[in-house]
Formats: C-alpha cells, structure tokens, sequence
C-alpha cells in the first residue's frame, strides 16, 4: 500500500503518520507540505516525520501530479485551519483549502488512485441550533474555513465514482496533545491557560456548543476511510465524525479542565454577544458504518493527557497566544519577516 499524506506537517498529520505506520507497517507513507508550521514541535529533537518513507515539501496550488502516480490513497489534510486564519488570509484558504483539493482530486482519479480522503469539519454547521445535526441536514458556514469546506465536499461529490471513492470527514473541533501542538482550539487553549496563568476566561457566556474530537480517533477515522469500500457507504461519502457523548457546551470543557488542575480561577461573561458559531452532531450514521474505528478517548484523560505534556515541556508561558502553538501568530511572523507573501506563497 502506497499513502500520500498532503499537509503531514501540521497539528493533526503526526498522529495520523504515526497511526497509519503502526497500522501499515509495510505501507509506503509519503508526505507532502509548505513546511509553514515545520518549525512548531514541542519537542525539536523528536521529528516526527521519521516514520515516513518520503517527505515532499511544495505549495499545493503547484501539486505535482506525478506524487499521485501508483498511489492508493490520498488524505487531504492541507488547509488553513480555522477561522481566525480563514479570515486574514481569505484569498489563500479558498485557494488552498478548496481549488487545490479539486485539483488534486483530479490529478489522483486520472492517475487510477482508488481512494481520496478529505478532512472536512462540523463547522460547516455553523449556528445549528439545538437539534443535533446529521449529515442530510442544511449546512449554514460562517467563515471562510467553513465554506471552504463546503466548497470542497459539493465539488468532491462530481469526480467520484465507483473506481474513486471520496469520503468527505466532518470532523468534530479536535483537541489532544500532538508533536506539533496548537493552542488554538478550544479545550487546548483553556488547558493552556490554566497551567500557565491559573485562570480560564470565556469570553462568551459559555452556552454555546461544540462537538469535539481527539487527535488521535481522527487517525482511527482517516485509517478506516483510507480502506473503505463504496459498499459501506457509497463511492462519495459525507460523513459526521465525533462521538453524541463528545458534544459539550464550552463552559463545560472549561469547568472539566478546572477539575483537574487546583485553584483555577474561571469566569464567563453572560454580557458577551451571543456566538453565533453553536452546534450539537449527530454521529450515529459513523457509528453504524465504522463501529470499529469509533473514539475511544474521553475528555477527563484528553485534559490530563494536556496537562501532562505541556509541564513535561515546561511550558509555563502566559502569553503563549502571541508564540508559535497559534497559527496566526506563526503565519503572521512568517509575513512580517518577509518570508510569506500577502497570498502565503514562500518568498524565498
């Protein structure tokens, strides 16, 4: 078996090298990435890339089509990822997180590759209301990340076939301690806080939902669909990936975080705007299909799995949202530095 792993460099793509060896160990995994966040390890002794047999580095907008040659899986991971990102760098995410995952689809069907998976997320359902969200429901994206995504899955759903199977993952917010740490996402963010400044603030009221996802069930989704059959599920698939007991309103994932670390001051603010980002997910269609590879993590080990990791790095920074475990802060240093471009091509 031969694996392609665009955008392997990020916060997600260790874990899911690392589970994909582990699974395959005789599989060729062959990484593709704009080394953006390269630098970004908690450990720089410790480069998680040695498990790969090769490691490519380019700009997805100028993919090389001869990397999807006698490939039998691509997984896409490239993208801007989140929303603060999304909205500083609008032109590049539409860019790299939509038009170059099409062209890449292309160049992977054309060269007979039978699988592509996509690493789309729940965002997409923007403000959902209370009724948890299946995958036949409407979608309502807020950002340029979510219709990104959206954009995405709506063109994916033209180039499959029954020799190209898609499976378009709605993944859940992920959370979870990876080589290449962010801290900016909800629950790593507050256990962050915590740790370093012995107080959680939301700056909401704290009501509004999230489903979540640890980094490494994201590995076990993306190993079961690198192997799925259009039998289980159809040749284009959009699916929700989480688990129901893994939606939480925020002030909840702040609360389990005070559980678990003493005298933690933590406050909402009932005054905030209201969020209109709020969704509960249904995940009972991954269950029916992939009842093997559903989550296994829990939320009171994922916090003490963070907890355990930044103080075994020392991590004691509390002003850790200006460093380099938040994208924006990375992507905007590479730009002030001259390194990016305005459109975040690499300027040398």
């Amino acid at each position: 078996m031969k694996i392609l792993i665009n955008g392997n460099m990020g916060y997600i793509g260790p874990i899911v090298a690392q589970h994909l060896r582990k699974r395959f160990p005789e599989a060729k995994l062959i990484g593709f990435d704009s080394g953006f966040f390269a630098g970004c390890l908690v450990n720089p002794t410790d480069f998680p890339e040695r498990v790969l047999d090769e490691q490519h580095f380019g700009d997805v907008r100028k993919f090389p089509a001869e990397l999807v040659e006698g490939v039998d899986v691509v997984v896409q991971l490239a993208a801007i990822s989140n929303d603060s990102m999304g909205k500083a760098f609008e032109k590049p995410t539409d860019e790299i997180n939509y038009r170059s995952t099409l062209n890449i689809a292309q160049a992977a069907k054309r060269a007979g590759v039978p699988r592509f998976v996509f690493a789309s997320s729940c965002s997409v359902y923007g403000a959902g209301g209370e009724k948890p969200r299946s995958e036949d429901d409407p979608v309502n994206p807020l950002t340029a990340y979510a219709q990104s995504k959206i954009d995405s899955e709506r063109e994916l759903a033209s180039v499959a076939s029954d020799n190209f199977v898609v499976t378009c993952l709605r993944f859940a917010t992920a959370c979870g301690f990876s080589p290449r740490l962010r801290l900016d996402l909800v629950l790593n963010d507050f256990a962050a806080s915590a740790l370093a400044t012995g107080k959680i603030v939301v700056l909401s009221d704290g009501t509004p939902w999230r489903p979540l996802i640890h980094v490494r069930d994201m590995a076990r989704a993306i190993d079961w669909a690198a192997t799925r059959e259009a039998t289980n599920g159809a040749n284009y698939l959009v699916l929700n990936v989480g688990a129901d007991a893994w939606n939480y309103p925020i002030r909840e994932l702040a609360e389990a975080v005070c559980h678990e670390i003493n005298d933690v001051d933590f406050s909402v603010n009932p005054e905030a705007p209201a969020d209109k980002r709020s969704y509960r997910v249904d995940f009972a269609r991954f269950r029916d299909l992939a009842p093997d590879h559903q989550p296994q993590e829990t939320l009171a080990s994922t916090v003490q799995e963070l907890l355990s990791g930044l103080q075994q790095i020392g991590f004691s920074d509390p002003d850790f949202r200006e460093s380099r475990y938040i994208r924006l802060r990375v992507l905007s240093d590479l730009r002030k530095n001259g390194k990016l471009s305005e459109n975040l091509s690499w300027q040398s």
